[in-house]
């Protein structure tokens, strides 16, 4: 609290009301800024993506370094054309985002893009009490922490290691555009990033073997808890995590992701592609107050990229509720595999070339120092998969569907709970086994399942000396639940969650009889909001 309010007083005393003016006019660098650089050509401009980051020594001691550098450095990036570029674009709609000026358009085979601005403007993130005070400077100040290069760099890694990706391009649209009719002045002058827009069959491309289009999240998850035939691809989500652990993208929550839709005659396939790669090689270094502010009591997934996972937590915050629900399956070994065969495709070669994509004003100010950190990062994988996998083996929740499910709890031995998922042959379904994970007492504290809705049957049986608590929420529909498990000892391992009737429960030794007459204790998180 103390560092807290040390954090406010200095706000406070620095600036005490919103700059209207904190933001460039116009990228265009000027002839001064150039500095007798060669002219950039009819299709190019040299631009300064964020002169007014490029802050005086005293303000920098306070609120930090950051990419400051990189903001301020004059870049040669095309011109936007919208008549042209992919054969020429038109504007379907403007983009919903918060911190950024987006519009959505589309090409004549009807493939979709995302125009973002570069810059950003979080100002809109925070109460309309707080916009017009020093936090609006604050947050519109720390935009400078991003490194607004990052994304070229991050397609090559994300191909090497098999990741699905965008292939983000930067243009400069010019002060006298107006190809964007009424929103012509939310354009000119900003330098800009396209990349394409994974929604539809026709936006099929490269790299989704055997996909037939795509969903969102809030889709994929209201998917997957409706109906036990909806399957989301684990290791493959592990796999494109680490290479955000790898690139120390933090802000992984649940609306960056889009999901290659596959599908059998009886059963859909989700696969992961990550998107809006804002934040990679993030830098919040040095200054007084971020070095307060990112501490673990405070602001701590503001974690800066640098040579090693010295906070493996930081990076799973914003993802935690995603990650939960979607990685836990695994098992420490299968980390351990997909971390491996990470390492050995980063080859020093494949690195090099990634980050030789950055603009080459850019690449000379910091290609060797990302080089250096992407190496050493590399290296060091196998231990941010064990790290990651410690923490989300911590408390593990399993759900099922509101679908019917027969969940299957057998305490093997004083160390070691297995925990399985399976669903019955219907008409148009073939029985399957829908999850399968073997559980340790020295890496997992708790275990919650979910049944949700249907009629669902739990099993749990073993008779040991020490476990692993296991917490049953039937969900609504008539749910059986059978225990014949017997623990060591006065605690209960196995409670059971549900209400009071239309249930069948044989209550065993060692079951806790958690049942009540209140509806909500079958709620469960489906969507993250």
């Amino acid at each position: 609290m103390k560092r807290l309010l040390l954090v406010l007083l200095v706000c406070v005393s620095m600036s005490s009301c919103v700059d209207d003016t904190f933001f460039q006019e116009d990228a265009l660098a000027t002839a001064q800024e150039l500095n007798g650089k060669a002219a950039a050509g009819t299709d190019s401009a040299w631009v300064i993506a964020g002169r007014h980051y490029n802050r005086s020594g005293f303000h920098r001691f306070f609120w930090g370094n950051h990419n400051r550098n990189l903001w301020a450095e004059p870049v040669k990036l095309p011109l936007f054309k919208l008549d042209s570029i992919y054969g020429g674009l038109k504007v379907t709609g403007k983009g919903g985002g918060f911190q950024t000026t987006s519009f959505k358009l589309q090409d004549s085979a009807g493939r979709k893009y995302a125009l973002r601005s570069l810059d950003k403007d979080p100002i809109h993130v925070v109460s309309p009490f707080w916009r017009g005070t020093f936090v609006a400077n604050v947050l519109r100040d720390q935009t400078a922490a991003a490194n607004p290069y990052g994304p070229l760099v991050v397609p090559h890694l994300a191909k090497a290691v098999g990741v699905p990706h965008t292939n983000p391009k930067l243009y400069y649209v010019p002060a006298s555009d107006t190809a964007f009719g009424i929103h012509k002045q939310a354009v000119q002058g900003k330098v800009f990033l396209l990349e394409e827009k994974y929604e539809n069959p026709v936006d099929l491309r490269g790299g989704f073997a055997g996909a037939i289009g795509f969903a969102d999240s809030d889709e994929v998850l209201s998917n997957r808890f409706a109906s036990n035939n909806y399957h989301i691809n684990q290791a493959a989500f592990a796999r494109a995590r680490l290479l955000d652990l790898l690139i120390g993208d933090w802000d992984r929550h649940k609306g960056q992701w889009e999901w290659a839709v596959s599908s059998n005659s009886s059963d859909t396939f989700y696969e992961p592609v990550p998107k809006d790669r804002d934040q990679v090689f993030f830098k919040m270094k040095g200054g007084l107050i971020p070095f307060i502010a990112t501490s673990k009591l405070l602001a701590r997934k503001l974690h800066t990229f640098d040579g090693d996972f010295s906070d493996v937590k930081a990076y799973m915050l914003n993802a935690a509720f995603i990650d939960q629900r979607f990685l836990n399956e695994l098992s420490k070994q299968d980390w351990q595999s997909i971390a491996k065969s990470m390492q050995q495709q980063l080859t020093d070669e494949v690195i090099e070339h990634a980050v030789q994509q950055l603009p080459s004003p850019i690449y000379a100010l910091t290609g060797t120092e990302i080089i250096h950190n992407l190496k050493s990062r590399r290296d060091l994988l196998l231990y941010a998969a064990s790290e990651m996998y410690k923490l989300l083996a911590a408390e593990v929740t399993v759900a099922g569907s509101d679908k019917e499910e027969h969940f299957v709890v057998k305490r093997l031995n004083d160390e070691i709970v297995e925990v399985s998922i399976h669903r019955k042959a219907a008409a148009t379904v073939p029985a399957k086994q829908l999850y399968s994970r073997v559980f340790h007492r020295g890496e997992t504290k708790q275990i919650i399942l979910h049944g949700l809705a249907g009629d669902d049957t739990f099993e749990v049986s073993g008779n040991v000396d020490e476990s692993i608590p296991v917490k049953i929420y039937g969900g609504i529909g008539e749910d059986k639940v059978i225990d014949t498990s017997t623990v060591t000892g006065l605690k209960k391992y196995t409670l059971i969650y549900d209400t009071y009737r239309g249930n069948k429960i044989s209550f065993g030794s060692e079951t806790r009889d958690m049942t009540t007459d209140d509806v909500r204790v079958h709620a469960f998180d489906r969507e993250g909001n």
